[in-house]
């Protein structure tokens, strides 16, 4: 996504980028009550849960309701097969229930649930997807065994010549002796 806002008494704008959207994810799931089958939501609700009511309340708490503990609604996982739903961090955006067949008492036998689900990763892995590594933002980095003043700004500005103007940055008095677990702040070079 980019801004909209354009300034006033101008004949255009530059596109600004701001922010991605989260990708969605849509599925249709189909409940049954009739006791034809134990597919649908038994698995995830709880085997014998033969009432489609029984299964819309069970599946609502569980993905869309608050959390009294957290307070929000759950943090959900959706794994299935390969590819974006291998491994999709989300949460229940909404949740459309249709109902297609009643018992003679009027309660719902058959039902399905469109839902929208929106990619909700955690931060660690959301920024590891970005990958940003760009040498005009501060950058920070968590020393690790090994690493060196010159092989850190190799990585982060694609060339260690900048390794002493790192050092002052973070009062160093020796570049060479680094602690693992240590904090490096790597500044933005100027243009």
């Amino acid at each position: 996504m980019f801004q909209k806002l354009q300034g006033i008494n101008t004949s255009g704008r530059k596109a600004m980028y701001a922010h991605s959207r989260s990708d969605q994810l849509q599925l249709d799931l189909v409940l049954d009550g009739t006791g034809v089958t134990d597919f649908g939501l038994s698995p995830l609700v709880g085997l014998g849960t033969k009432s489609v009511a029984e299964q819309i309340d069970k599946f609502l708490n569980l993905c869309f309701h608050m959390d009294g503990d957290i307070h929000e609604p759950k943090f959900l996982k959706i794994q299935w097969g390969e590819g974006v739903l291998k491994d999709f961090d989300c949460r229940l955006q909404s949740v459309d229930i249709e109902y297609t067949s009643f018992d003679r008492n009027g309660a719902p036998l058959h039902a399905t649930l469109k839902t929208t689900f929106v990619e909700d990763p955690e931060p660690s892995k959301r920024i590891r997807k970005e990958g940003k590594n760009s040498p005009d933002l501060s950058h920070t980095r968590i020393v690790k065994s090994g690493d060196t003043l010159p092989l850190l700004c190799k990585e982060i500005y694609g060339s260690s010549e900048h390794y002493l103007r790192v050092a002052q940055a973070n009062n160093l008095n020796n570049f060479r002796n680094l602690t693992p677990g240590q904090e490096i702040i790597f500044p933005p070079l100027e243009k």
